[in-house]
Order: structure tokens, then sequence, then C-alpha cells
């Protein structure tokens, strides 16, 4: 926006290239989800294999983020926009261009880096475009854009996959991103202003250390245990975490006494209601990455669905989230605590009711029968994210909120990953242990069904908050929330 207020020429254009970029980004993850069983397929990759294509991603993504929006307080929001969409999409194009699952992996690694690169500075970008009058219409269409990617994801994979375009089989779903890649680039670079960062700002490189070896010290032994036997060196591993974890917040209590830069506050770590919200947000969606990695395999090589019937398949539980989060910001403030139960007693129901339609072994699959299940699952996920932010927040000082915002969305990429080890060590191990493929799906609802109790019993530990924020861009990339008036 210029300085005497007059709205900036070409805002629309410049949001749109935010959009396009955003969008690229969120189908990705869904598109993966429906092409793992040709994937593992292509390459002949061992089921922790194709367990890194999902959680590689997840796990970098979650470990730069909250670095990244720093970042692009130190170089410039636009450039560090730019550079984050640049090495998203040249990831893309080594996805696509992998020659072995190794490759992949490594790709995908890149991918997450350059999400975690972009997304904070989308929402970050809004003020700099918009008067205040314009901005709540530019926030409701990110929402709009996400509910969007997560109804598209499926069936574009599917369609993609299945079209065999060129004999390239599964690559398109990622070459794909690039011409998306380049228009977000030249929109951003011509329409989005250019914004000076701070130079004199600093990153916490050692936290970001501490943290990122502590959660490979875990998911590395909990992903490669079974394939490699539980040997003794990796139960150790696992031991060792919790040392590496300690550190990590002895660091950052270090870091706040000498006024230096943390990853994640000292005061947020110290903060008991924000620890307990942190454990719920990474419970919810531990159950959620995991669920669709192990239920594709059911569906397209337990039941024999092509790639866009299995994405066709899954498209109630992505409507359902659609649904409920626009109900969801009607509701606006009120009655957090209780949507956050019945969202999580809804998934609850879903899951369950999802594992007593499974077809028995051998026996003929009904695709109708998902329908309710999957919607019902995707109004309780619905229902219960956005209060469940507002909640947490709500109990954050108002120095920490930006952090907390940011810290909070970190917790749900790693909780995504810690659910893609577990659920996959769950379904993997029964099946390669003889079971057939209704009972490994069974054995793995069990853990995401039991995820959803305990954020539904835990959440009543919260106190019920007095200002419940709205969210909003701020500082170090987060989505800064602002208290907003008690209902």
């Amino acid at each position: 926006m210029t300085e005497d207020d007059t709205p900036l020429r070409g805002r629309w254009i410049a949001m749109a290239a935010l959009l396009v970029a955003g969008f690229m980004n969120l189908i990705d993850v869904t598109i993966v989800n429906v092409a793992i069983p040709s994937l593992q397929a292509a390459f002949d990759a061992t089921d922790s294999q194709i367990e890194w294509v999902v959680a590689a991603y997840i796990l970098s993504f979650a470990l730069f983020l909250l670095p990244a929006g720093r970042l692009g307080d130190v170089v410039g929001r636009r450039r560090m926009f730019v550079i984050g969409v640049v090495v998203f999409t040249i990831a893309s194009a080594l996805c696509g261009l992998a020659p072995g699952i190794g490759s992949l992996v490594a790709a995908r690694v890149l991918q997450g880096i350059g999400g975690a690169m972009m997304t904070p500075q989308t929402l970050a970008l809004v003020p700099a475009l918009f008067p205040p009058r314009e901005r709540g219409a530019a926030f409701a269409l990110f929402g709009l854009s996400a509910g969007l990617a997560s109804v598209t994801g499926p069936v574009l994979g599917g369609f993609l996959i299945g079209a065999d375009i060129m004999g390239l089989d599964w690559r398109p779903i990622f070459l794909v991103n690039i011409p998306v890649g380049v228009i977000a680039v030249a929109g951003a670079m011509r329409y989005v202003p250019k914004i000076p960062g701070d130079k004199a700002l600093r990153l916490d490189l050692v936290g970001m250390a501490l943290a990122g070896t502590g959660l490979m010290l875990l998911l590395f032994p909990l992903i490669e245990g079974r394939q490699l036997g539980w040997p003794v060196w990796i139960f150790a591993m696992m031991g060792v975490s919790v040392p590496v974890g300690l550190g990590f917040v002895l660091w950052q209590r270090r870091q706040a006494a000498r006024g230096a830069p943390q990853l994640i506050p000292a005061s947020l770590l110290a903060n008991g209601d924000y620890v307990t919200g942190s454990v719920l947000a990474t419970l919810l969606f531990a159950g959620i990455p995991g669920f669709f990695l192990v239920f594709a395999i059911f569906l397209q090589i337990g039941n024999g669905l092509t790639p866009l019937e299995s994405g066709v398949t899954t498209m109630p539980f992505s409507l359902g989230v659609l649904g409920a989060s626009i109900l969801s910001g009607r509701l606006g403030t009120r009655w957090p605590r209780q949507r956050i139960t019945a969202g999580a007693v809804l998934l609850v129901i879903g899951m369950t009711a999802l594992r007593m339609v499974l077809p028995e072994e051998g026996g003929a699959l009904s695709r109708m029968a998902f329908i309710l299940p999957l919607g019902l699952a995707g109004l309780g996920l619905g229902t219960a994210v956005s209060p469940l932010f507002q909640t947490v927040l709500a109990n954050v000082a108002d120095r920490d909120t930006g952090a907390g915002s940011g810290a909070l969305q970190s917790f749900q990429q790693v909780g995504g990953a810690l659910g893609v080890a577990v659920m996959g060590q769950l379904f993997f191990g029964l099946l390669r242990g003889g079971g057939g493929y209704p009972d490994a799906m069974t054995a793995a609802l069990w853990f995401n069904a039991a995820a959803f109790v305990a954020v539904a019993l835990l959440v009543w530990r919260l106190p019920e908050p007095r200002l419940v924020p709205e969210i909003r861009p701020g500082r170090g990339g987060s989505d800064r929330p602002e208290p907003a008036p008690a209902e």
C-alpha cells in the first residue's frame, strides 16, 4: 500500500500470485497421497522408503517454518517468497525426474524447505498489499484456496496418474508444478511491492540443529525399526532423543537469558497451557497424514482401485473439512472447547464407522459405504482446527502470540510426521506379519481413533479463553493473533 493509503495498483493480481503459490503447495500434499502406491510399484520401494516420501516433506517443512518466517524479516518478504517458490518449483522438477526412491526423498526434503520458505510470507504480505477495509476479503481467499486444494488434489492426482501422459506414469503430479511456479514468480516480481528486510535480526541456528536432531532420533527408529529388525541401537536412538529434547529446552532458556534469538521463545515452553495445547495439536494432526498414506495403499494395492477411483473415494473427507470450515468461520469465537470436543468425537465416530465398513479379506469393497464415515471425519477435523488454534493462543501473552502461532503450526506438522511413522509401523507391521489388508487398516485406525479421544479429553485441561484471538499475520512470518471481543 502506498504511503498516502491509496490502494496499490495490481494488488489483486499480486494476491493471485500468492494464492497460486499457496495452492500449489497445498495441493501437492494431497496429490502425493494418491500416488503412493504407484511410487512404491515404480521404484519397488520398501515400506519404510515409501513412508519417507511423505514424512520427509512434512518434517523439513516443520523444521524450517519458524526460521523461514524470521528470514523473511531479514531479507524482505517478497524476496523470501520468490526464493521459496523457486526452490519449491526446482524441487518439484527434481521429484518428477527422480531416477530412484532415494533421490525422490531427497527432492521431497527440498520441496518441504521451499514450502516453508514461501508459506509464512503469503499471509504476512497482505497488509502491504491491501488497505484495512479489504484485508478481510483477502484473508478469506486463503481459506477458500486451502479448501479447494484439499478437494481438488486427490482427484487431480488420480487423473494425472491414470492419464499416463506421454508414458510418464506418476511423474506429472510433480512436473505440473513447474508452469504454476513460473506464473507465481512472474506475478510476484511484477506486482508484489519490494519490502526491505532488517539485516540486524539473527537466527537461532543451534536451536534449529537441536530440534532437527531430536526429531530425527525419534522418527528414524519409528520408520526404519521394523525394516531393520529392531536392533538395540534403534532403541538407543529413541532414548537419546529425550536428552536432546531437554537440551533444546535448556538452550532456549539460555538464549532468553542472554536476550538472543530463540527458535521457540522460552516463555512459551514455560507456559503449561501452551504446551498442553501444542500436545493437542500434535495429537490431532498425528491421525491425518498417516491415515491417507495407508488408506491409499489399502484402496489401490489391497482392493485394486485405480488412483483416480481412490482419489474420488476420499473426497467426502475433504468436502466435510471444507463445509465445517465455512460453518466454523460463521461461529467465530463462540464455544471453542465444546467445538473442539465435538470435532474430535466426530473424528472418532468417523474412523470407528470406517473400520466397521471395511470388507473382509477377499470380500467386495463398497466405495459408497465410505461416504458417511469419511464425511463425518472431515466434518470433525474442520470443526476442531480453528477453535483449537484460537483456544491455545488465547492463553499466550501478547508478546508471544506471533511466535506461538508459528510454533503451533510447526507442532501440527511434527504431529503429521509422527503419525506417518506410527501408523505406517502398525499397518505394514501387521501386513508383512501375515495379516490381511483389512486387519492392517484396522490396526492403523485404532491409533488415530485413540489420538482423537485424547484430544476430546485433554482439551478440558485448557482454561476457558477470556479473549479468543482472530488470526492475522504478524512478525516472524507467523499468523499473529489479535484479541477479539469475547462473545
